[in-house]
């Protein structure tokens, strides 16, 4: 409409005011009750007027321009001004489209007066507010503000509109106010030609968060305006985060602080209305400010995580852009990142493919905080839906058990028994959920094996309470024990048993520990009572601080009776699980401090409770496990629906009670758990007779006096199981009989005298049984059986026996063969050679001097590789096994003082050098068993520098193992002499530093050094005596590498007790003397200070020095020093070309080599399927793959060539984790499969591939095995004098007798005719016995 230039006064243009009917005139000489009641006719007048009264409109137009005047629109009556508001409202409706108003100043009067009097909405209990809300309604009917779009400064009117609306709207309002409200304002928005930064802010202003809490209404309203006017609204909204954002102009609003708010909820309330503003966001992503954009992240994560975007497929750059922040340099941005991830997977499943990928990296990141994050949010997201996480996600929690921050390995293992609990034990989610992750009660437990007593104590805690929950009930915690224990992997149950076993021996300790408060004060009882609190300490978190709270607990139990009497009920053998969660209440009840909240000492006591206390074992469950274990055996359990066979249940079920009757004895006994055990004796499972053997054994101590029909059934078993039975159930038979019968000597000697009667060496396989049960026996009981079994010794253990081949071995060139391949003939020997053994240990003496005959037959197997009767008719397989039995049972016989005093320097060495017998299994199982005895402190400590010739090991693994026992062996002892005082008085056997004089005699009697002055006999000599040397000097304790030279310079100033007048031993033991000072020197700058104290040399290997004996010799040229320790270029040979070497930067290249290999013209395959015959160590396992030693002085890296595919050695075992600490010297030195996968299969000359210009392979000798003398008269004269001695495997040999088909390795010289063979075996098997 038009407005006029200049606007009339209404009353004073001389028109006449029209008021209605009985309406007198209104002016400010009367009260304001008169006003009103007069005011309230008008509003009714243009309540009932319409827009077609022409006449009425013209008649009231003055009256209309009146009520605009100032008297009304001032007026100080609230009562007055709502009434006049009505009027006008009514007044603008009547009169559209044209206001009566012509004055834009009036116009702005009037609505500004309007948007005051909307203020009255707010209270919905005014008598007032019907008034306000047709107010309300008239305006938003008619439009009313849209005239003001005509004035200049309408946004004035606007702002305070929107601002008065926003304000007064609250919870009490109907939904006809709200609508009505969203009317006005939504057609001011889109009928306008834009909205201002000012009227925006007004809306937006309602999504910050601390008005959208004051406010939730008015939030409310906002967004339905937002979503209203979205396709308005949106070029506005995009405007002002361009100028935010984008421009960095701040000014622009005062909101501009609150934009990444203000976003999240624009993009909640509809997307669209960011359309622009989104790349902008991308923008700032890649911002230089890492604060900047940690905010964008933050945002972003919960724009992308919300649970019905689809932000990131419809923006995959924004999406793509976002993620790349997983990798960002800030770490807090790498940590928003990490949380948002776990939203994000809960609410996106889909999603989950595209975090694997930056969550694996992540779960690398050098931060423990965001690795932990890692871990939170998979397993947060896997307690919602396992399906939310894959394979992949779950296996980045499983690498984080192994972290190397505590936080995060506990966070990686707790989180993990949380799933297995839920979804294994709960089923929560079925069988496909349990399926996949039922590997997560595996790898806890294997956990165990980890050195930290922070992780074991967790997994005991895990299984306690995630695994088999200990609140459950009896039959339910068995239940729930029985068939987790039937579905472990092996070393899972390893791992359970060594921490039954470790609960059990704390339990000891502490039983000790109150023995001791039992006995009366004095020095002596101090010292054990220090010494036991120190070893209970050692078993609890942080032992440094829990040594004084153990002290603490110690001088508690002292002082209070009650709290000991507790403590003795916990640990009784008799005590129930219900008692024990008693006690440790009742303890803790007694040691807690209400004062104090956390109490660190209480803590400390609560680990200590927790360890010892029977939570899970008492005899109630016991006997639920028997029960359980009888229906399976009925058939009647849920084995199946449980994912175990029946069979496997059984066996399981007996392991499971077998360990547990080592640990709690007492719980077995009862009628009806014997009686069950006595079925499984009678089942055809050789596995589950055994095990109930053995828990007989463990636990049946009073069989005899409480359960007399049990001992009536049991015995005629055993015997027959002694007799009978499978060699294991024999040897738990007679161990059995010998526990638990007082009448023992009656009941062994009925097993005794028949099986010793009726032994007969025709039918080998009925006689292994009878040997270990004569063997054991004969161990046991000594006094009784040690006499008649000399008879059975001498006259058919060793006469018909071990002296005669019977049969005749297969002759197929394997070195090893499985265990149900090997001929009964060679069982019956090898457990003929145990029975040697047992028969001397049992004695413990050497007066019949037994012990030397026996010690001179086993070396004499270890001289004839196996073969005593040098017959040729056994097997090489054959003749492994045999020279393992021969070596174990010298180290066997070693164990028992009186027996180690006999053995020769001499047999010592045959015994070390199995450890580099040709056949890997041979190496393996030997040393294993040396690092058994060593561990258990049961060998002497010379036999601990046998592992020094494990450097020559052609296989890695064998070598890394060889370096993890060491390690092992010199921790267990330096703790064992710090843990006991007394111990210093045998510091001679226990420390690990005199291993070194033990050692170098060893390695100055190596078969294989026998040129003092050859570099490559003295390289190998250093890399054995740097195989051990590396171990002993990682720590300098006491000054121990001063004191090791000083052992190597005194051994100088001795002789060779074993060759003492010969010269050319003493220069081979100085020689080694001389290199052993060189790598000291070498690797040690703290060697050159005084040793501590003078070392003791063992005079069994060295002489007493002489007084004017002076040896300042050098036996090693400077020049062969500096070789030793810098290595030197190897000669070109036929390989050379193939086998070329790349230095490493910045050093000097060389590869070892002898002379022995550079006129060899061998193929390549030729050389991989036999190369243990090289000399070096690096060359004897093939040909080495790229790499660099990181303990020689100039490394070198070597081209790999790929060998031959070779066959896998058959039951080689590599335990992964001392595999990949590797051996320190060969480092960088990896070697092929062939070393171990074909060094077993000897190969024919026939069958190799020889090239036909070169020259035929020379014979070479056994490595470890001194060439046997030759018969007089041979035309052919030994030639292995003149050559290099095998290391670790043999190669063929072509004899003259037979030069096509003689075995491939036998180096021995060809026999005389037969009839010279048997006078001289016939005065051999004499000289055996005497």
């Amino acid at each position: 409409m038009d407005f006029p230039a200049t606007q009339p006064k209404p009353a004073a243009d001389g028109k006449i005011i029209y008021y209605p009917p009985g309406v007198k005139e209104i002016t400010d000489k009367i009260t304001n009750d008169e006003v009103v009641k007069r005011l309230k006719m008008v509003v009714k007048t243009f309540m009932d007027m319409d827009q077609d009264s022409e006449d009425e409109k013209q008649q009231y137009l003055p009256l209309a321009l009146h009520l605009a005047s100032e008297f009304f629109l001032r007026n100080p009556n609230k009562d007055v001004r709502l009434l006049v508001a009505c009027c006008l409202a009514d007044i603008f409706r009547i009169y559209a489209p044209e206001a009566p108003y012509t004055s834009h100043d009036k116009l702005k009067d009037i609505f500004l007066f309007i948007t005051r009097q909307l203020k009255g909405l707010e209270d919905t209990k005014s008598p007032q507010f019907n008034r306000y809300f047709y107010l309300l309604e008239n305006l938003a009917w008619v439009k009313s503000y849209n005239i003001c779009f005509e004035l200049e400064d309408c946004n004035e009117i606007f702002i305070q509109l929107f601002r008065t609306l926003f304000s007064v709207i609250n919870n009490s309002h109907n939904q006809k106010v709200q609508m009505h409200m969203l009317d006005l304002m939504s057609s001011i928005i889109m009928e306008g030609d834009g909205v201002t930064q000012e009227l925006l802010d007004s809306i937006l202003i309602n999504l910050i968060p601390a008005h959208k809490n004051l406010n939730k209404q008015a939030f409310d309203l906002a967004k339905v305006l937002l979503k209203r006017t979205v396709q308005t609204i949106e070029p506005c909204i995009a405007n002002f985060f361009n100028q935010v954002l984008v421009l960095g102009k701040s000014s622009v609003s005062d909101l501009s602080e609150h934009v990444f708010d203000l976003i999240q909820e624009l993009f909640a309330i509809d997307p669209h209305l960011l359309l622009s503003v989104m790349p902008q966001l991308e923008f700032k992503l890649k911002s230089n400010d890492g604060e900047e954009r940690l905010a964008v992240v933050r945002l972003l994560a919960k724009l992308f995580g919300s649970k019905d975007s689809d932000l990131a497929t419809q923006n995959r750059p924004l999406w793509q852009c976002f993620l790349g922040r997983f990798n960002d340099i800030h770490v807090p941005v790498r940590l928003e990142s990490v949380k948002f991830a776990s939203h994000c997977l809960m609410n996106h499943p889909d999603l989950a493919k595209d975090l694997t990928e930056y969550l694996k990296v992540r779960s690398h990141d050098p931060e423990e905080a965001i690795r932990h994050d890692v871990i939170v949010t998979i397993i947060t997201a896997g307690k919602r839906d396992l399906s939310l996480v894959n394979d992949q996600l779950l296996g980045f929690v499983r690498e984080r058990t192994l972290d190397k921050r505590w936080r995060v390995r506990k966070e990686a293992m707790m989180g993990l028994a949380q799933l297995y609990k839920k979804y294994c034990l709960h089923a929560e989610a079925g069988k496909d959920a349990a399926e996949k992750v039922s590997w997560i009660k595996d790898k806890l437990l294997h956990i165990y094996y980890q050195n930290s007593i922070d992780d074991k104590l967790l997994v005991e805690k895990i299984f306690a309470q995630y695994l088999v929950p200990h609140n459950l009930e009896t039959e339910e915690r068995m239940k729930c024990l029985y068939y987790l224990y039937a579905s472990l992997d092996p070393n899972a149950v390893k791992a359970l048993n060594e921490m039954w076993k470790c609960q059990n021996m704390l339990r000891s300790h502490v039983r000790e520990l109150l023995d001791l408060h039992k006995q009366p004060t004095s020095e002596a009882n101090s010292a054990a009572m220090f010494g036991k609190l120190m070893t209970i300490a050692k078993n609890l978190p942080d032992p440094g601080k829990a040594q004084d709270f153990v002290k603490k607990f110690n001088q508690v139990l002292g002082d209070d009776e009650k709290l000991r009497s507790q403590l003795e009920l916990l640990i009784s053998p008799t005590c129930s699980c219900k008692q024990a969660d008693v006690c440790v209440r009742e303890i803790a009840r007694k040691l807690a401090n209400p004062k104090q909240p956390t109490n660190p000492f209480l803590e400390m006591v609560k680990f200590l409770l927790e360890r010892i206390a029977p939570v899970h074992i008492d005899s109630e469950a016991i006997s639920a496990l028997v029960k359980l274990m009888n229906k399976s055996i009925e058939g009647t359990a849920d084995d199946e629906e449980e994912g175990v066979s029946p069979d496997t249940a059984i066996r399981a079920g007996l392991e499971l009670l077998k360990v547990l009757s080592f640990t709690h004895p007492t719980s077995f006994h009862s009628a009806e758990t014997y009686e069950s055990l006595l079925q499984c004796l009678r089942m055809e499972d050789d596995k589950v007779a055994e095990a109930a053997i053995q828990i007989f054994r463990n636990t049946g101590h009073k069989i005899e006096t409480d359960l007399p029909q049990i001992r009536s059934t049991l015995i005629p078993i055993l015997h027959q199981k002694a007799k009978r039975g499978t060699p294991h159930q024999a040897k738990q038979a007679v161990h059995c009989i010998h526990a638990i019968f007082s009448n023992k000597e009656v009941q062994l000697a009925q097993i005794f005298e028949p099986l010793s009667r009726s032994l007969n060496a025709d039918v080998p396989e009925q006689l292994i049984t009878p040997l270990v049960s004569l063997g054991h026996i004969s161990m046991l009981a000594p006094d009784q059986f040690a006499s008649p079994m000399k008879s059975v010794v001498a006259n058919f253990i060793v006469k018909d026996l071990l002296m005669n081949d019977r049969s005749t071995g297969e002759k197929n060139g394997k070195l090893w063969s499985p265990d149900e391949e090997v001929s009964p003939e060679v069982l019956a020997k090898v457990q003929a050679i145990k029975l040697l053994v047992r028969w001397l240990l049992g004695m413990k003496n050497n007066q019949s001097k037994s012990a030397n005959s026996t010690l001179r037959l086993l070396s004499a197997m270890l001289v004839s590789e196996g073969d005593l009767t040098e017959q040729k008719r056994i097997s090489k397989s054959d003749m492994s096994r045999l020279r393992l039995a021969a070596g174990s049972a010298i180290m066997k016989l070693a164990q028992e003082p009186c027996y180690h005093e006999i053995i020769t320097p001499e047999q010592f060495q045959l015994c070390a050098l199995v450890i580099n017998d040709e056949c890997y299994q041979v190496r393996q199982i030997f040393a294993q068993k040396l690092h058994k005895a060593l561990v258990k402190l049961l060998l002497p400590l010379e036999y601990m520098a046998i592992f020094a010739l494990c450097a020559k090991d052609p296989v890695k693994e064998r070598r890394a193992h060889a370096r993890q026992c060491l390690l092992k062996n010199i921790s267990i002892r330096r703790e064992y002499i710090k843990q006991n005082p007394m111990a210093n008085e045998k510091l001679l056997s226990l420390l690990p530093e005199y291993v070194v004089p033990y050692m170098i005699h060893l390695l100055a009697h190596d078969p294989d050094f026998t040129k003092p002055q050859d570099v490559d006999q003295l390289r190998d000599v250093k890399e054995c005596l740097w195989f051990m040397l590396e171990v002993l000097m990682t720590k300098n304790e006491n000054n121990s590498h001063a004191f090791m030279k000083k052992m190597a310079e005194n051994i100088k100033l001795t002789r060779d007790a074993q060759s003492p007048d010969e010269p050319k031993a003493n220069e081979k033991l100085y020689t080694v003397c001389d290199v052993a000072l060189c790598v000291i020197n070498s690797k040690s700058a703290l060697c050159n200070a005084d040793s501590p104290k003078d070392p003791v040399l063992p005079t069994k290997f060295f002489t007493q020095p002489e007084k004017d004996f002076c040896n300042d010799r050098n036996y090693i040229s400077e020049e062969t020093r500096v070789l030793l320790l810098t290595g030197k270029p190897k000669p070109t040979a036929v390989l050379g070309t193939v086998n070329k070497p790349l230095s490493a930067t910045g050093r000097r290249p060389y590869i070892r080599t002898t002379g022995s290999e550079t006129g060899s013209n061998i193929s390549v395959n030729s050389e991989l399927s036999s190369s243990a015959g090289n000399r070096s160590r690096e060359q004897s396992s093939d040909i080495s793959e790229t790499g660099v030693s990181e303990n020689d002085e100039n490394p070198v890296r070597i081209i790999s060539v790929t060998p031959a595919k070779t066959e896998p050695v058959k039951n080689k075992e590599i335990n992964s984790d001392q595999a990949t600490q590797g051996n320190s010297t060969e480092r960088g030195k990896k070697r092929t499969a062939t070393a171990s996968g074909t060094e077993n299969i000897h190969q024919k000359p026939e069958e190799k591939n020889v090239d036909e210009t070169g020259p035929s392979l020379a014979a070479k000798t056994r490595r470890g095995r001194p060439p046997k003398p030759e018969p007089q008269g041979t035309t052919a004269k030994n030639e292995e004098t003149n050559k290099p001695p095998v290391r670790g495997r043999k190669r063929a040999a072509v004899s003259q007798e037979s030069p096509g088909s003689l075995e491939a390795g036998n180096a021995k010289a060809p026999k005389q005719q037969d009839t010279a063979k048997k006078p001289a075996a016939a005065q051999r098997q004499i000289d055996l016995q005497r």
